[in-house]
């Protein structure tokens, strides 16, 4: 049996403190040991890329990655992003777009194109496949996910412009 290690991260916003198995992958660590079961397992293969999550703001596959990998880095999962009453502008582009069906990629969509809807403000409909890439949507056709990500991407535009 190997030795247990302790793992310290930054999960939106709440620092947390953990001993675990080395070899526990990170979304297990991020679903069963922090209970936030937003981040799906689909593949465990980090192809269809459900268990997308951001770690030090950048989108990475966390079935992927070992829990351990993490120590001491920042995870941003879907949860960190809005509420029921406040949903962040990307969550919000969804629903109004009709971006999901079933939902099942829909966590793992959201967190891979943030950045992208981050700093691009008018994305073409090519630039938005492109950053799909890599995220496997089995119900929708990607049509709609693809015009709530040009939507997600004004609206964030359009909130930097009023903050100004």
């Amino acid at each position: 049996m190997s030795e247990l290690v302790k793992v310290q991260v930054t999960v939106n916003g709440t620092r947390y403190e953990h001993t675990v198995e080395p070899r526990m992958l990170l979304v297990d660590f991020i679903r069963h040991e922090l209970g936030l079961t937003g981040t799906h397992v689909g593949c465990e293969h980090g192809v269809c890329g459900t268990c997308t999550i951001l770690l030090d703001g950048k989108p990475v596959r966390s079935c992927l990655l070992f829990a351990p990998q993490a120590n001491g880095h920042e995870i941003r999962t879907i949860e960190g992003l809005g509420t029921m009453d406040n949903l962040h502008p990307i969550q919000e582009a969804f629903r109004e777009a009709h971006g999901l069906q079933c939902g099942f990629c829909t966590p793992g969509v959201i967190m891979s194109v943030l950045p992208f809807v981050e700093q691009n403000a008018n994305p073409t409909e090519e630039e938005v496949r492109e950053a799909l890439d890599g995220n496997l949507c089995r119900c929708t056709g990607y049509q709609n996910i693809v015009q709530a990500v040009q939507l997600a991407s004004e609206m964030v535009a359009s909130r930097k412009a009023e903050a100004r």
